[in-house]
């Protein structure tokens, strides 16, 4: 059996490829110390050829909410990527063009992605992107969905020339990138929404007020589970602090009968990589389901459940009772939650198009 098949990740997720060993948190003088070095999330870097700036962001966020972005002028990022639906879309796999019904999990239509929508949080720390790790950067990843048919369905080409047409996205884009010629460029828009994209970092949850030094952060529950993460060796693929890594494994989860989906394969052509999907960040997990490549699972305890579940399958420990099962979920859904990033969307975009609504916002009555 090979040591991808050895993974356990909890929620799309957990992978026991090595992990801290003492399964017990050690205490020093009666402190309580986590089983695992005590690390702060690393900062985002930004790429030496983009550095950030408010005036990116703002026009990135402009440009995520804006349906000129898609063929039908009805479709943007957000409706993929919602705050409200913890930056997915609560949907199995997302409706792109030419969908019914606001954004979320009551959205119909036939173009379909392949896989579901992965959530937004802290990718500016990640080596690779999507479920099959296909590029290495947010401005590379920008043009994936765009011209996905099933997704934005948009010309490239076409999308600059509207954007050059607009007198106010033509002051944004000069703002943002003074100097630059010309100002709107695919290299500028890729930029813009990449740096919208990296700011939206989850560093404030209960783990981290921990490791600022906060010792009631984390809650009795929160440390018998951190204690069963670390026996199970989940830590070994979703390593802390960022609780994910760029690893990639087969969690024997089944596409459905009509899709044909190899996973890593399709990049690598390696035989050992079929079927094996990045190990997602559990950072935020609680509000991004339904979980794993396919969104085959539809609530977090079954997702956790069914990776503690394929460790007793394989043999290398005993079920969990349904208190400690309780424990370990309770750690992964709150101490490792933290919203206060959230970018705030926009009303109203420089097109002049109805930004996509979503249940929320129907409610507030907004436009």
């Amino acid at each position: 059996m090979t040591p991808r098949r050895l993974c356990v990740f909890a929620v799309g997720l957990v992978a026991a490829c090595s992990g801290s060993g003492d399964p017990a948190a050690a205490a020093e003088g009666g402190a309580y110390r986590l089983p695992w070095p005590e690390r702060p999330l690393p900062t985002v870097l930004d790429p030496a050829d983009n550095p950030r700036s408010e005036a990116k962001r703002l026009l990135g966020r402009t440009l995520f909410y804006d349906p000129l972005l898609s063929a039908d002028r009805a479709t943007a990022c957000v409706t993929c990527h919602s705050e409200i639906w913890g930056l997915g879309d609560q949907l199995p796999r997302s409706v792109g063009i030419e969908g019914r019904g606001v954004v979320g999990p009551g959205r119909s239509g036939a173009h379909r992605s392949r896989r579901n929508s992965p959530a937004l949080w802290n990718l500016g720390l990640r080596e690779a992107l999507f479920w099959d790790g296909r590029v290495a950067t947010l401005e590379e990843q920008v043009f994936f969905p765009l011209r996905d048919p099933d997704e934005l369905a948009r010309d490239p080409d076409a999308l600059l020339e509207d954007l050059r047409a607009s007198d106010a996205y033509g002051a944004l884009f000069r703002e943002a990138f003074p100097g630059a010629e010309p100002a709107v460029s695919h290299t500028t828009f890729a930029q813009a929404l990449a740096t919208f994209v990296r700011a939206y970092v989850t560093d404030r949850a209960p783990y981290d007020q921990f490791l600022d030094g906060d010792a009631l952060a984390l809650d009795d529950q929160d440390r018998r589970g951190i204690a069963l993460f670390a026996q199970l060796a989940c830590d070994g693929c979703h390593v802390p602090p960022r609780f994910d890594s760029d690893r990639y494994a087969d969690r024997a989860v089944p596409n459905p009968e009509h899709l044909d989906d190899a996973g890593r394969f399709e990049v690598t052509g390696l035989a050992g990589d079929r079927g094996s999907f990045r190990v997602p960040t559990l950072r935020n997990a609680r509000d991004s389901g339904p979980y794993f490549h396919n969104g085959s699972v539809p609530d977090y305890a079954s997702a956790v459940a069914h990776e503690v579940d394929q460790q007793v399958a394989l043999g290398l420990r005993e079920p969990l009772s349904d208190g400690e099962l309780d424990d370990l979920t309770h750690f992964l859904r709150r101490a490792l939650t933290d919203t206060s990033r959230e970018q705030h969307p926009v009303q109203r975009v420089p097109s002049g198009l109805r930004v996509p609504l979503d249940d929320e916002r129907l409610l507030r009555g907004q436009p």
